[in-house]
């Protein structure tokens, strides 16, 4: 299949497009190195030293003996879309190019105009061009569990029927997103949706929770192949900043009660999600949904899983928590998700906790970027007034720092 992915260069972006093409895919795909520019902007850097996508392609080339297309330019750009998804005439796009982290666009009206503007311009100009060029290309776009929040009700795979005063009718579930990027989201899969129903596209949402890893069968053939790891309060998730803090030595940091619960997903898991996507396209019109996640965890049983996992390495890992939550969320709240369809369509999850031995020893290795950088691991973007103020003169920080 001729599959394009818009934002290559990413963490997810680069592993998909060598996975894809070791596949015997035809693989393309677009970038503006946005991700590098925004962790730079905020003074940190990926603890796993990335190449430059010249490099990258190179040793790619070198190592395996494919090739893969790319393009450098902005897909909020509709003259750049049209010209690359027409040169290109995909069967498959697979949406990575959106600004993807919730701290980013809660720093300031700034980075929430632009995190609102830059995911929702870029889907619909692929939309916009799909119509246009390859109306029977399948739209894979990267959404997120964040898009429901936290109900008291089980979470379906994006739609559930409901009766109300005496009639039925399926519906897509409510949306209770935690973030302006988490909106941003939210936006993207009604304007999918809407497309799908009017001009008879075909579209997968993918409601993907954090992902966790570094390599991959492919990518662990030559470190120029690495993906990103980033692990600062801005772009790292909650288990890369802890796999992080455990090998410098630093406190495991979960944020509050630290009873929040999310569903999470192996690096290899989340490449095999999306190509089973793409096998198995829905039909012109139809706008589907798919949870994709594999396993459930509280940051507590993430932090102790961490801590375990560090200490069979002889790593002495203490927890110390962020006593004001620097989100607004619950705290304590039910987490019940469907995720039944990707594995119905053949997907064999990994388990966390035979990965995070191993995620830590490549970490090792990079220690001292880690360390270089450790002041970034720390909340300092609150989501309130009221957040900030509370959070005001505690010291966690300086200790943890020592």
């Amino acid at each position: 299949m001729r599959i394009f992915i818009a934002g290559m260069d990413g963490y997810l972006g680069w592993p998909l497009a060598v996975y894809l093409a070791c596949k015997g895919h035809e693989v393309a795909g677009a970038d503006i190195f946005m991700r590098r520019k925004w962790v730079k902007e905020r003074g940190n850097h990926s603890a796993t030293p990335i190449r430059s996508m010249r490099d990258r392609l190179g040793a790619f080339r070198e190592v395996f003996g494919k090739s893969i297309a790319f393009h450098v330019g902005d897909l909020r750009q509709y003259e750049f879309v049209h010209h690359v998804l027409g040169d290109f005439r995909p069967d498959a796009i697979v949406h990575l190019a959106e600004q993807p982290s919730a701290p980013y666009s809660m720093i300031d009206i700034d980075h929430a105009m632009f995190t609102q503007t830059n995911n929702l311009v870029t889907t619909l100009n692929l939309l916009y061009a799909v119509y246009d060029l390859c109306p029977d290309c399948h739209l894979v776009k990267l959404g997120t569990m964040g898009e429901y929040g936290t109900p008291n009700v089980p979470i379906p795979e994006g739609f559930f029927t409901i009766e109300y005063r005496g009639k039925t009718d399926t519906l897509p579930f409510p949306k209770q997103a935690g973030s302006w990027y988490h909106l941003s989201k939210v936006h993207d899969s009604q304007n999918i949706a809407f497309a799908c129903r009017s001009w008879g596209l075909r579209s997968t949402d993918l409601m993907q929770g954090p992902v966790y890893g570094i390599r991959t069968e492919e990518t662990q053939a030559d470190e120029r192949l690495l993906t990103r790891f980033d692990f600062g309060e801005v772009f790292g998730t909650a288990l890369n900043r802890f796999c992080a803090q455990a090998v410098i030595g630093f406190p495991l940091t979960p944020y509050g009660k630290g009873q929040q619960k999310r569903g999470f997903i192996n690096l290899i898991d989340s490449m095999r999600c999306i190509e089973l996507s793409i096998l198995n396209p829905p039909d012109r019109a139809e706008y589907r949904v798919f949870n994709q996640f594999t396993e459930i965890f509280s940051m507590v049983d993430l932090a102790q899983a961490v801590k375990e996992a560090g200490e069979k390495m002889g790593i002495s890992v203490q927890v110390a928590h962020v006593e004001v939550d620097p989100r607004v969320e619950a705290e304590r709240h039910l987490y019940e998700a469907d995720h039944q369809k990707l594995l119905d369509l053949g997907l064999q999850p990994h388990r966390m906790v035979d990965a995070l031995e191993y995620i830590l020893r490549d970490l090792t290795k990079y220690k001292d970027r880690i360390e270089a950088k450790k002041e970034h691991i720390l909340p300092t973007i609150y989501w309130s007034k009221e957040k900030r103020e509370a959070a005001a003169g505690l010291r966690l920080r300086e200790v943890a720092l020592r």
